[in-house]
């Protein structure tokens, strides 16, 4: 499988389930397949969200600026990328942006975040920071960042690729790749496991409920977690049986 051939569109199963498990399960699941570099490294939700952000990746790439060709007058320029991947984003999409992990000068702020949220866009990340980011917690769109960052991003970033290949906080992401965000931070997930990473994170979110609910009336973790105590596999049956799970 060619990881930039993900597609661009989620499952309406795999969306519902993946805005109720955790970055840490899913997390687990990738490590079981081999893939131990998929969450994006040093970065915080700017606001509370009541959902996870779950949407295919859209991308943005900045390079180090270069000061001749990096000038205000820039932005008068319609094809500008950073403009075009706010105008062009998908709805339903996140719009994954690599600031090469450099928080000193903003990826964007207030007012670009706000055309995103009206055109539909699920959410936004970058290994960078957002200017007025106290403005975008008050959005109704998942944004996460590294810190708050006043500077232009023409201060130190330049604009230069929209809807590539790139990294953002170490990890790798492809276009149509499938990014989840909660309170731990994002993870990235390649689009074409996306169904059954999903599936998987759903079955052990159950039984990650269940062992918490075990712990809680005071049993050990011996043997329950991992459950390597034959009786764990028919106790966690009769508990989903009880909840419906």
């Amino acid at each position: 499988m060619n990881p930039s051939q993900t597609g661009a569109s989620l499952r309406p199963e795999t969306l519902a389930t993946l805005k109720r498990v955790s970055t840490a399960t899913l997390c687990t699941c990738l490590f079981k397949r081999g893939l131990h570099h998929q969450f994006v490294q040093n970065v915080l939700p700017v606001g509370s969200y009541s959902e996870n952000m779950v949407g295919p990746a859209f991308t943005l790439r900045y390079m180090p600026a270069r000061e001749d060709l990096n000038t205000i007058d820039v932005f008068r320029d319609p094809a500008h990328p950073q403009r075009k991947a706010v105008e062009d984003c998908p709805p339903g999409a996140v719009l994954v942006i690599d600031s090469r992990k450099d928080a000193r000068a903003a990826s964007a702020g207030g007012i670009l975040v706000g055309r995103l949220l009206a055109r539909g866009v699920a959410g936004l990340v970058t290994d960078g920071g957002f200017r007025d980011s106290a403005d975008i917690a008050k959005l109704a769109i998942p944004a996460y960042h590294q810190r708050p960052s006043a500077p232009t991003n023409l201060t130190l970033h330049q604009a230069i690729d929209v809807n590539v290949p790139i990294g953002c906080g170490d990890a790798p992401v492809f276009p149509g790749d499938v990014v989840v965000g909660d309170a731990d931070g994002v993870v990235i997930l390649p689009g074409y496991l996306a169904d059954e990473l999903a599936a998987e994170a759903l079955e052990m979110t159950a039984f990650e409920d269940f062992a918490a609910e075990q712990v809680a009336k005071g049993r050990s973790i011996l043997g329950l977690y991992p459950p390597t105590d034959p009786q764990t596999p028919t106790d966690f049956a009769d508990w989903r049986k009880a909840n419906g799970r």
